[in-house]
């Protein structure tokens, strides 16, 4: 019994090695336009930042004390962390957000029907739109400041109809989960691209200090070339249907899938002769279907993807954060944000593959149900995640004194593993979509995926203006009360707890 155990293990981790070398490719290629395009945006967060404060701060001292503005029309970051500047700063920074995300939000659904007519690609494509209009306005206002007030500057998000995170993010998590059947191996493929998110939370906030240490314009620059660079990137990921010609079978499940390619929704799309409309709606209908497929465990799961987005939407407040609380510079917060996020990249490419491995050849997941000790798991990590985000939100929260601050920061980021488990539990068959609705299992991740990332959206919907209205009335409020975000993302975290608690195996 033992030896066919060990016989079992082998072999299967043989074909677990063979599918990581067939995967190789397309992998590599999913990793470096993440990489490319997180890249884009983390290059943009911290020095639009200092491009506002900066006009806020001249027409502030303009009003108040004209003194204070340099010869050459500059003035010093020091003098801009006075209240009225740091509101007006978290005002735009939050409409801007706001704007973004209501764009993407809206459009998910019309965008992923479009995937599916037109292809993946061009989508992925389009998606890089609205991100170049947003780092070239960027640097259109600053140039024009004379002309362009403040303002003006909110504009650049309102591309986000063209697709944005939710889209891009949707696709790319369905592309991974399509890539194997092998539910470590894709826990796997889930980590690397996590660690790819914080290798650029790792390089992105360094080199954007770096570079507008020197030039303020430089980052958003760089940010655009990057941009450029992803769009050849996308040819070679391994995309179905559409205007894909390169389809490569990546396992035998796939090929299997391959031959009745009449059932696929995506020529569905393609040779249908109902409106766009009819296929929209008929899209919201099969995402219906599957939330009531399994109302309770599934349901649950996807109240903590919100919950959890909700409270992660205090992420993009740390720089100001830190340098309105601590009166640090923008570019000295972006190296302080670096080195936390040293901690998230060990956490992902190290200790959570090792984790992994190990459970895999534990002879407890050989035995019995290994689906079921495995969702068990997922769920007990991901418990473990949430408390550990409860505990480094709070730290954060109460951190007077910088020295405080840091080791704060490194328990918070401690929890960023969170999607690998979550995101695995999604192909749980305790939390599957049931085979009753109308397309294959296959065929339905894609749409599942999309309500993943639309409900992750809408948490940061309500978070974005929610985190900016708790940071100005922390800001006027003054001591403890400056934190006012942190706490709340402590409740909202310790919420999510209670509900993985509820959820039945």
């Amino acid at each position: 019994m033992d030896h066919n155990a060990q016989d079992g293990g082998v072999s299967y981790e043989s074909d677990v090695r063979s599918l990581a070398k067939a995967s190789k490719r397309p992998v590599g290629a999913l990793l470096a336009l993440l990489l490319l395009v997180n890249l884009s945006a983390s290059l943009y967060q911290l020095p639009l930042n200092r491009v506002i404060e900066r006009r806020l701060c001249l027409e502030y001292y303009a009003a108040h004390d004209p003194s204070q503005i340099g010869d050459d029309g500059d003035i010093l970051e020091d003098l801009c962390k006075v209240d009225d500047v740091q509101r007006g700063l978290a005002w735009i920074q939050g409409a801007m957000d706001t704007a973004w995300i209501v764009g993407d939000f809206v459009m998910t659904i019309p965008l992923g029907f479009m995937a599916e007519r037109y292809g993946q690609r061009a989508i992925l494509w389009l998606n890089l739109t609205p991100r170049l209009f947003m780092l070239s306005w960027a640097v259109v206002t600053g140039y024009f400041e004379q002309i362009l007030p403040t303002k003006a500057i909110i504009a650049g998000p309102f591309l986000s109809v063209l697709g944005g995170d939710c889209v891009f993010n949707s696709i790319t998590y369905a592309l991974a989960a399509d890539m194997t059947d092998d539910y470590v191996l894709r826990a796997t493929y889930f980590g690397w691209m996590s660690s790819v998110s914080y290798v650029v939370a790792l390089l992105g906030p360094a080199l954007a200090s770096a570079t507008m240490s020197v030039v303020l314009w430089f980052p958003f620059w760089i940010g655009i070339v990057l941009l450029i660079l992803a769009i050849p990137v996308i040819i070679f990921l391994p995309i179905k249907g559409g205007c894909s010609v390169n389809h490569i079978d990546y396992t035998e499940r796939a090929a299997e899938q391959s031959r009745p390619l009449l059932s696929s929704p995506i020529l569905k799309a393609q040779r249908s002769e109902s409106s766009a409309f009819q296929s929209i709606m008929a899209r919201f209908g099969t995402l219906k279907s599957i939330l009531e497929s399994h109302p309770r465990n599934l349901t649950l799961l996807f109240a903590s993807f919100f919950l959890t987005s909700l409270a992660s939407s205090d992420t993009k407040l740390l720089p100001q954060y830190i340098s309105k609380r601590y009166r640090w510079t923008f570019a000295g917060a972006g190296y302080l944000l670096s080195g936390k996020a040293v901690v998230n990249f060990i956490l992902l490419t190290c200790i959570i593959p090792t984790v992994l491995r190990s459970r895999h050849s534990s002879p407890s997941v050989h035995s019995g149900s290994p689906d079921g000790s495995t969702d068990r798991a997922n769920v007990g990590y991901a418990r473990l995640c949430l408390l550990v985000s409860v505990l480094g939100a709070f730290a954060i929260a109460v951190a007077s004194k910088i020295w405080l601050l840091v080791p704060s920061l490194l328990v918070y980021a401690l929890g960023s593993a969170l999607p690998v488990f979550t995101l695995s539990l999604l192909k749980s068959s305790a939390l599957a979509p049931s085979r009753d609705i109308d397309m294959e299992m296959d065929d339905a991740e894609t749409p599942t995926f999309s309500l993943v990332m639309m409900t992750k959206t809408l948490g940061s919907l309500v978070g974005a203006p929610l985190m900016a209205s708790l940071w100005v009335s922390g800001i006027s409020s003054g001591g403890v009360a400056i934190g006012l975000p942190y706490f709340t993302s402590a409740l909202c975290y310790a919420v999510a707890i209670g509900v993985f608690s509820s959820i039945e195996l």
